[in-house]
C-alpha cells in the first residue's frame, strides 16, 4: 500500500514530480484546499508537507491519526506546535540549507545598494526623469572593512564574496575554531568592539536570547560615524529603537534590512527613514532556493514515511511511550545544563565528559544526545536538533564520553557534565526531585541548590566580607531586582554566588561587577 503524503500548502513544481512519479506514494494535494476543511483529506496520511500558511496545532494534529512526520517546506517553525508534535510521537523536519545563496546573494544586494544608492538612482530617473549624475556619488567596497556577525552557512559564504570584492573582512563568532575563518582569508576576533570598529557590520546568527538586540544603542555609539549595517538573518538582532535614532542623526549612513521584529512591517516607523533600504524578508525567494527547498521537503517526506530516516528532525523521534516517565526531567535538565555550560563558557568546545549515576545508566544515548543538543543550541539555535546533534559535534571535533557508575552519596539518580574547552573547564551536576523537580547541585566544585531557570550571574570572588553588599549595591543601582540568591563555598577561600535577577543585566553592569576587587571571574547566562 503507497504511503498517503498530503501537501497542505504550495510548493515548488519539481517537488510535486517527485512525489508524483514515485510508486511508493500516494500524493494528496491540498494547497487550495480552505484550512478550516483540512481535516478532512488527513485522516490517514502518513506525512505532511506544509509551509507557513498552514498552523499545525492540536486541531490538525487530532485529524491527522496516525501521522508519522511533519516536514516545514522551508527554515521557520513558528507555525509547528513542536511540543505537541513530540507527545503525539510525530517528527517536526524543516529545510534549513536551501536558501543559503540565496540569504547570502541578498546580503550582498543590500551591502551594494548601501554604497552605491541603486535604489535611489533609479527612481530620480525612471518615476522623476531627473538626470543627476551629481547626485549619486557612493563609495567603493574595495579596501572596506566588513565585520561579520556569526560565521556559519551563511556568514562564511558572506564572508568569501566579500574577499572577492577586495575587502578586508573579520568575523565575530566565539562557537567556532578560529582557523574556520582564518582557513578562507577572513580575520577571527575575540573581542566584540573590533566589529564595531568596522565599516560595515552585517549579523548571521540565530535569533535566541543571547542575540536578540545584540547590536543596541550601546553598540551603535562605539561605532564609526557613517557605519553601514545589514541585517537579513532574522528581525531584532539590531534593536530597531536604536538603529531607527542612529539612522535619524546619521550615525549609521545606510542600513540594509530585510527582516523585522513585527512581520508584516507595513507600519513600522523604519520605513519612514530616508536612509534604509528594505525588502519584505524575501530571504528566501528565488527561484533556485524555492525549487531546492521543493525537492528536499519532497524527498524527506518520502523517507520519513518509510521510516527510513527524519532528515533536519527538531524534535526527538521517539514516542513518549517508548522512555519512562522518571526520565523526561532529567532529559530536560541535561540540555538545560549543556546550554548553560556554553553561556558559561564562551569558547570552541573541545570535549564533553557525561557521567551517569543510579537507574540512568540504562539511558545514556537519549541523555547524551540531549546534552549535545543542549550544548550546542547557543550557537546553532534551530540548526541543531536531536537527530543532527551527534553528527554535528564530530564535524566539530567534540570528543564526547559517557561514564557510568553506581549510585553513592546522597542523591540517587544523577547527571554530570565536564565541558572543556581551550581556555577552561566547566562542571555541573544536577538531579531530579520529587519526579519533576530539576536542581543544579554542583557548579565548578561548589555545592549549591540552583533551579535552572532564569537570568542567572555567576559571580566567584575570595572569600572576605562585604562581597555580598556590593553585589546587592551594584544591581539595585541599575534597577535590578534579586529573584534568589545561592552561595557556595570551597577549601580554597574561594565563593560562587549564583544570582537569579528578574531583569536583564547589560554588560556595563557586569563590567562594574568585575571591578569589586574580590572578583575572580564572572558569568552571564539565561535559561
Amino acid at each position: 500500500m503507497p504511503y498517503k503524503i498530503v501537501v497542505c500548502d504550495h510548493i515548488h513544481a519539481h517537488g510535486l514530480d517527485i512525489l508524483k512519479k514515485s510508486s511508493e506514494v500516494d500524493l494528496i494535494e491540498v494547497a487550495d484546499h480552505p484550512k478550516d476543511r483540512l481535516a478532512e483529506v488527513l485522516s490517514g496520511a502518513d506525512v505532511a508537507i506544509t509551509r507557513s500558511s498552514t498552523d499545525v496545532d492540536s486541531a490538525f494534529l487530532a485529524a491527522a491519526t496516525g501521522i508519522k512526520a511533519i516536514v516545514r517546506a522551508g527554515v521557520g517553525v513558528d507555525n509547528v506546535d513542536i511540543d505537541a508534535c513530540s507527545r503525539s510521537g510525530v517528527v517536526v523536519m524543516n529545510v534549513p540549507t536551501a536558501n543559503t545563496i540565496a540569504a547570502v546573494e541578498l546580503t550582498m544586494a543590500h551591502l551594494l545598494n548601501a554604497v552605491r544608492n541603486f535604489p535611489g538612482a533609479n527612481h530620480q530617473l525612471k518615476n522623476d526623469r531627473i538626470w543627476k549624475r551629481e547626485d549619486w556619488y557612493g563609495t567603493e567596497l574595495k579596501g572596506k572593512k566588513l565585520g561579520i556577525i556569526g560565521f556559519g552557512n551563511i556568514g562564511s559564504r558572506v564572508g568569501l564574496r566579500a574577499k572577492a570584492f577586495e575587502m578586508e573582512v573579520i568575523t565575530y563568532d566565539p562557537y567556532i575554531k578560529p582557523a574556520k575563518a582564518t582557513d578562507l582569508g577572513v580575520g577571527y576576533v575575540t573581542d566584540f568592539n573590533a566589529i564595531l570598529e568596522c565599516d560595515i557590520i552585517t549579523i548571521h546568527t540565530p535569533k535566541n536570547r543571547e542575540t536578540i538586540n545584540m547590536i543596541n544603542k550601546e553598540q551603535i555609539e562605539k561605532m564609526k560615524d557613517g557605519v553601514i549595517l545589514i541585517n537579513c538573518a532574522r528581525g531584532g538582532l539590531y534593536n530597531e529603537e536604536a538603529l531607527l535614532e542612529g539612522l535619524k542623526s546619521k550615525k549609521i549612513r545606510w542600513a540594509g534590512v530585510d527582516v523585522f521584529n513585527k512581520e508584516p512591517a507595513i507600519q513600522n516607523p523604519l520605513l519612514d527613514v530616508p536612509n534604509l533600504y528594505v525588502t519584505p524578508h524575501i530571504g528566501a525567494n528565488t527561484l533556485e532556493s524555492q525549487e531546492r527547498i521543493a525537492i528536499e521537503a519532497a524527498e524527506a517526506a518520502i523517507e520519513a514515511a518509510r521510516g527510513s530516516s527524519f532528515p533536519n528532525a527538531l524534535n526527538l523521534p521517539i514516542k513518549e511511550n517508548e522512555l519512562p516517565s522518571s526520565l523526561k526531567p532529567f532529559l530536560e535538565l541535561i540540555q538545560k545544563m549543556g546550554f548553560l555550560a556554553t553561556q558559561i563558557n564562551k569558547n570552541p568546545i573541545h570535549s564533553i565528559q557525561l557521567t551517569l549515576e543510579g537507574e540512568l545508566r540504562s539511558y545514556s544515548a537519549p541523555l547524551q544526545t540531549s546534552l549535545l543538543v543542549g550544548a550546542l543550541k547557543a550557537s546553532l539555535g534551530d540548526a541543531i536538533n536531536y537527530v543532527n546533534a551527534p553528527f554535528v559535534s564530530e564535524e566539530r571535533g567534540i570528543k564526547c564520553k559517557v561514564d557510568c557508575k553506581e549510585a553513592h552519596g546522597a542523591y540517587q539518580n544523577v547527571v554530570s557534565i565536564k565541558l572543556t574547552s581551550e581556555t577552561e573547564t566547566i562542571t555541573l551536576s544536577g538531579s531530579v526531585f520529587d519526579g519533576s523537580i530539576q536542581r543544579i547541585v554542583e557548579v565548578n566544585g561548589f555545592y549549591l541548590d540552583i533551579k535552572p531557570k532564569g537570568r542567572m550571574i555567576f559571580f566567584r570572588n575570595t572569600d572576605v566580607p562585604g562581597v555580598i553588599g556590593a553585589i546587592g549595591t551594584i544591581l539595585a543601582n541599575h534597577q535590578i531586582n534579586i529573584a534568589d540568591f545561592r552561595l557556595g563555598r570551597n577549601a580554597h577561600n574561594e565563593a560562587l554566588a549564583v544570582i537569579i535577577v528578574d531583569d536583564e543585566v547589560n554588560q556595563a553592569t557586569l563590567q562594574e561587577l568585575r571591578n569589586i576587587k574580590a572578583c575572580l571571574n564572572i558569568a552571564y547566562a539565561v535559561i
